[in-house]
C-alpha cells in the first residue's frame, strides 16, 4: 500500500467525469468534456476496447468519439443498447450498436444510426492516445479490422429545473430497465417510463441538491442522498423512512456529516439477501481532517449493519462490484481503494493515483475474460482526463477476502479462549 504508480490505459483530450461498461459487449464507454465555454476542449462520449496484455496489464483502444457539441457528460447510465447521458439540466437517451469491418474494407450493414467511425480512427491509446482521441495520429497505428460503432439520439428531456444553474447529477436505470429516474440541483427526483420517456412522477426528496440514488432490485425500494444531511428510502413517491447512520457512532455530533453515495449490492452466495452501503463524509473540513466512513444496511429492514472509517481523504464516488464482494472508492485527492464489503476491510489502496478527484468507478464484469487471473479489476476516471485499471490478483487457491475472513475469525476465537480461560485478559 502507499503511493505507487498505476499505468493510464487511455488519456482523453478533455476532462472525464463517467465511466460504464457494456455488460454484453464488454465497451468501456466513457465521457466528459470542457462544457460551453469556449477553451477549444471539446465533449465527446468515447467509445474503448479494453484488452488484457498478459496476466495482469491492460490497453486500451478508442473505437468511436461521439461528438456532444457544447455539452459535457457529467453523469451516465446504461440500458440495453441506450445510454442515459446527463448533460447539463437535460437527459439525452443514446443509442448506440456495434457493427463489424467486412473483409473488403467496407462496413457491414446495420440497424440505422450517425456518426460511424471507419477503420482508420482505431488507435492505440497510451503515449500518444491523446493525439489519437483528438483524430490524428499516423495510419501506422490503424487497425483495419475495427469494429464500427454507431451512435445515435433517442430523446431528450428536461431533468432538472433549477432555475439559476440547472444540473443532473445523477441517473439510474431500474434494475428491470422499465425505469429511468434522474435527480438534481433542484431537489427533485424524476421517474421515467422507459423507453418512452413519459413522466411517471416527480417528488420533492430533499432540500437542495440530490447527491445520490439507487433503486433495489424489483423497484421495491428507491434510496436517495442529499446535501441537506439525509439518506431517505421512498417506496414510490411516498417516504418509508430516513437513515440513521450516526446510531452505530453515537459519540459523533449531528450534523457534522452528510451521506456522499449510495449503492444496493447483492451477497454472494446468498441469494435473496440485499446490502446497501452508504458513504458519509465530513460537512466542513478542519486542520486535522476527520476520518470518512462506509455503513453497510441490511438492504431490506435498511438497519445498520456495520460502520468502518475509509481514511481522512473526501470520498467522491463509490462503486459495488457485480457480486458485491468488492466496493470501490474514489477521493477528491486522486487516491483510488478498493474494499471487502462483509468485513468494510481495506484490500487495495493507491495515494494520489490520479492528479485530482476522482470522478467515477466502475468494476469489470466478472464473467468476461478481460478480467483475467484477478480476484477483481476496476477502472477509474477523473478530471485528469485518465483512465486506469486497478486490479486485486487472485494468487491463491481461496478469494483473498475469504483469507482475510477467516484469519479474522481465528484472531476473535484466540481472544475468546484467553478472556475464557483467564479472566480479566482484556
Amino acid at each position: 500500500m502507499g503511493k505507487r504508480r498505476v499505468p493510464d490505459v487511455y488519456r482523453a483530450p478533455f476532462p472525464l467525469y463517467s465511466v460504464k461498461v457494456d455488460p454484453k459487449t464488454g465497451l468501456v464507454i466513457t465521457a466528459g468534456g470542457g462544457g460551453a465555454s469556449k477553451t477549444g476542449i471539446k465533449n465527446a462520449v468515447h467509445f474503448l476496447d479494453l484488452q488484457l496484455v498478459g496476466d495482469h496489464s491492460y490497453s486500451a483502444t478508442l473505437l468511436h468519439c461521439h461528438d456532444t457539441d457544447t455539452r459535457a457528460t457529467m453523469n451516465m447510465a446504461l440500458g440495453d443498447g441506450v445510454i442515459a447521458a446527463g448533460q447539463d439540466g437535460t437527459c439525452c437517451l443514446l443509442r448506440f450498436k456495434q457493427g463489424s469491418q467486412r473483409e473488403d474494407g467496407q462496413a457491414a450493414a446495420t440497424d440505422g444510426g450517425n456518426n460511424v467511425q471507419k477503420g482508420n480512427a482505431r488507435r492505440r491509446a497510451g503515449k500518444g492516445g491523446q493525439e489519437a482521441a483528438a483524430g490524428s495520429g499516423d495510419k501506422a497505428d490503424t487497425k483495419d479490422e475495427t469494429v464500427l460503432i454507431s451512435v445515435s439520439g433517442l430523446a431528450e428531456v428536461q431533468s432538472d429545473l433549477n432555475p439559476q444553474d440547472p444540473l443532473q447529477k445523477v441517473v439510474r436505470f431500474s434494475p428491470d430497465l422499465s425505469l429511468l429516474l434522474t435527480g438534481g440541483t433542484d431537489g427533485y427526483i424524476r421517474v421515467w417510463e422507459f423507453p418512452s420517456l413519459k413522466k411517471k412522477f416527480d417528488f420533492k426528496a430533499h432540500e437542495g441538491e440530490i447527491e445520490d440514488l439507487d433503486l433495489s432490485p424489483g423497484n421495491k425500494h428507491l434510496v436517495t442522498v442529499g446535501r441537506d444531511f439525509s439518506c431517505s428510502v421512498w417506496s414510490g413517491n411516498q417516504l418509508a423512512m430516513g437513515l440513521s447512520w450516526s446510531e452505530t457512532m453515537p459519540h459523533i455530533a449531528e450534523k457534522t456529516y452528510r451521506y456522499m453515495a449510495c449503492r444496493f449490492g447483492k451477497v454472494e452466495d446468498q441469494k435473496d439477501a440485499l446490502r446497501l452501503y452508504t458513504v458519509q463524509i465530513p460537512h466542513k473540513r478542519d486542520r486535522k481532517p476527520p476520518p470518512c466512513f462506509i455503513t453497510k444496511w441490511d438492504g431490506r429492514s435498511f438497519l445498520p449493519m456495520l460502520t468502518a472509517p475509509c481514511g481522512s481523504e473526501v470520498i467522491s464516488c463509490l462503486a459495488v462490484s457485480d457480486s458485491g464482494t468488492f466496493l470501490g472508492l474514489g477521493t477528491v485527492t486522486g487516491s483510488v481503494a478498493i474494499y471487502i464489503s462483509f468485513s468494510l476491510q481495506k484490500l487495495y489502496y493507491v495515494q494520489e493515483s490520479h492528479g485530482i478527484v476522482v470522478t467515477d468507478l466502475a468494476f469489470l464484469p466478472e464473467h468476461k475474460p478481460v478480467r483475467g487471473n484477478n480476484e477483481a479489476a476496476m477502472l477509474s476516471v477523473a478530471v485528469d482526463s485518465r483512465c486506469q485499471v486497478h486490479t486485486v490478483a487472485n494468487r491463491r487457491s481461496f478469494p483473498v477476502w475469504l483469507v482475510l475472513f477467516f484469519c479474522g475469525v481465528m484472531v476473535v476465537g484466540v481472544v475468546l479462549l484467553l478472556q475464557h480461560l483467564f479472566p480479566g485478559f482484556i
